[in-house]
């Protein structure tokens, strides 16, 4: 897992092999301190030498300078080359994440998402800092200060070799308990995160609705949830540091008494005990090292196999190597169409399609919730790809056209209007970034938007704050359509995008968006027969003026035709034409 994502560091590779170089001086001259200590007890004070222990120490002091020195070297090395791995880690899982389709990220939650792109990339660089120091000086420690040891006392040396088994096994024990169990913590992460970023949207509504009481009880139940995985995963963990101070502290003691005895029958001198008691410290100091990192790698691979689960995704809408640039018109054809978010062997949103829109018409499609309506114009930009059939642009098949052209060419205006923070002009410019301030001015006239802008103070430069959330929603889905516009497509589809308008200011709209101004002013060059408006809508109102209107019952088309034919020949249309007739007489009469 840890080798599949090693390739991220490769910018900063220098400082990667630095890091480790400057951790193996670090080593070198830490290592040699006891011995010189055990040379100047043994050498200098026994032979009362004042020069050769004022040598030796000015020689100690020198290393652990040097030493200290490298190991911070190392430390910003190691720094700069983990911050460096982990924002390539972010920016690959982010490029990947806008590619993903619709059907892509309907099996990843938002949540789990921000929760991979943070928490988790946080333990993979830490994992990377642990592998190119600790990886490097716990091993290279181990080993010298084992030689160091075994060279003043092969004897005693028997004595450490006999505890690594025992924190051998403890440790395999302890990583294989623990790893499911921070694969479940880190799966409760994301709850939290859902619940913390529902509530922080959702605010106003619930302060309008008084929830908040209802908000603490979700919150807290997540958080103990959270609480207690994370209990269960450390409790495991926290048996590695007793048994690595265990074992540690029984080494110290039985060094000390067998050392002891060994100075006492003459074999071995005071000097070399107290060395070599250093050499156990930090032999000891790096096995409970090593425990510590097979812990954080216990951590570290739940994360590294999450950000793995987004890096290995398939791509469900991929582009042709010879892929079609060129968009001749807003002609679109449904071609026996099927559609299911479950695949094939899922139940079908849309069985059997059939139609045709020529380019220039406007076309009014209406039904019940969760008649297909949405579902149908999605696969036009290909938000989703058909599951049997074909959809055709322009004559091509959606799916032979490079993803940016045919996007570019298709406009839709979606059911949730969302603003992104910064000012009113900058988000219009979403639809086109070479925009003039004259296009811009003129494409929110055509959605009736340009008269609530300017009763602003800033006008065009008034921040919005993120989401759009000091706008009504009517003003944002003007705003969105104004958008919308910009890019000059030739494919319009407003996805029941003027629900929040007053009948008057959509009326307008729809009015606007079939006059000839539209072409003058924000098309100028192309011909209105080029350009096709598709319009959702549950009012009937909102689709009365269309050249043909589609009704949509339970994923299939029930029928088509004009306001009047449709009125005269169809039940469904009838009966939601004359309940919300029914509606606007009482509302009048009232």
């Amino acid at each position: 897992m840890i080798r599949k994502l090693l390739p991220f560091a490769k910018k900063y590779w220098v400082y990667a092999v630095l890091a480790p170089l400057c951790i193996i001086c670090e080593v070198i001259l830490e290592v040699n301190i006891p011995r010189i200590m055990a040379n100047i007890v043994d050498i200098g004070i026994e032979n009362r030498d004042l020069n050769y222990i004022t040598r030796m120490g000015i020689l100690m002091i020198l290393m652990a300078v040097l030493s200290l020195f490298f190991g911070a070297i190392a430390a910003h090395f190691a720094s700069i080359a983990s911050t460096g791995y982990a924002k390539e880690i972010r920016r690959e899982l982010f490029y990947k994440i806008q590619d993903f389709s619709f059907a892509n990220m309907d099996r990843f939650t938002t949540a789990s998402l921000i929760t991979r792109l943070t928490t988790d990339v946080t333990h993979a660089q830490m994992t990377f800092m642990m592998m190119i120091r600790m990886m490097i000086r716990t091993p290279m420690m181990l080993v010298m200060a084992t030689v160091m040891a075994v060279t003043l006392n092969a004897r005693l040396s028997a004595i450490f070799l006999a505890a690594i088994p025992i924190l051998g096994l403890s440790l395999f024990i302890i990583s294989k308990s623990a790893y499911p169990r921070f694969r479940t913590m880190l799966k409760k992460y994301d709850r939290l995160n859902a619940v913390i970023q529902e509530n922080l949207i959702g605010i106003r509504v619930v302060k309008a609705f008084v929830r908040g009481d209802f908000e603490y009880e979700k919150f807290d139940d997540i958080a103990d949830q959270v609480r207690e995985t994370q209990i269960k995963a450390e409790r495991i963990v926290l048996w590695n540091m007793p048994i690595m101070q265990f074992v540690m502290y029984g080494c110290m003691l039985a060094v000390a008494w067998f050392g002891g005895n060994l100075i006492i029958a003459g074999d071995m001198q005071s000097g070399q005990l107290m060395g070599f008691i250093s050499y156990i410290s930090q032999i000891l100091i790096s096995l409970m090292m090593i425990g510590m990192i097979f812990v954080m790698f216990v951590l570290s691979r739940a994360s590294l196999t999450r950000i793995s689960e987004v890096l290995e995704e398939k791509i469900d809408i991929e582009e042709k190597e010879n892929k079609v640039t060129e968009i001749k018109d807003g002609s679109v054809t449904f071609n026996n169409v099927s559609f299911s978010y479950a695949g094939e062997k899922g139940n079908m949103v849309l069985e059997n399609i059939n139609l045709s829109i020529k380019s220039g018409e406007t076309i009014g499609i209406i039904g019940g919730t969760g008649s297909g309506k949405t579902t149908l114009v999605q696969l036009i930009p290909r938000l989703y790809d058909v599951t049997g059939g074909s959809v055709t642009v322009g004559g091509v098949d959606v799916r032979n056209y490079g993803l940016s052209e045919l996007r570019d060419a298709v406009a839709m205006v979606l059911q949730k209007n969302v603003l992104f923070s910064g000012t009113i002009r900058d988000n219009l410019r979403w639809g086109n970034e070479n925009a003039t301030d004259e296009e811009i001015i003129e494409a929110c006239k055509i959605a009736q938007a340009h008269d609530f802008i300017m009763s602003f103070p800033d006008g065009y430069n008034t921040v919005l704050e993120q989401g759009g959330v000091n706008v009504s929603g009517g003003q944002r889905q003007r705003l969105c359509i104004a958008r919308a516009l910009l890019k000059k497509p030739k494919i319009i589809i407003l996805d029941d995008s003027t629900s929040a308008v007053d009948t008057a200011t959509d009326s307008k709209i729809r009015a606007a968006l079939r006059s000839e101004d539209l072409f003058s002013r924000i098309y100028k060059n192309h011909s209105p027969e080029i350009i096709t408006t598709i319009i959702i809508a549950q009012r009937v109102a909102s689709v009365i003026d269309a050249d043909r209107i589609i009704v949509m019952d339970d994923g299939r088309i029930d029928a088509i035709g004009t306001h009047e034919e449709l009125l005269k020949n169809n039940t469904i249309y009838r009966e939601v034409y004359e309940s919300q007739q029914k509606g606007i007489v009482e509302h009048a009469g009232a």
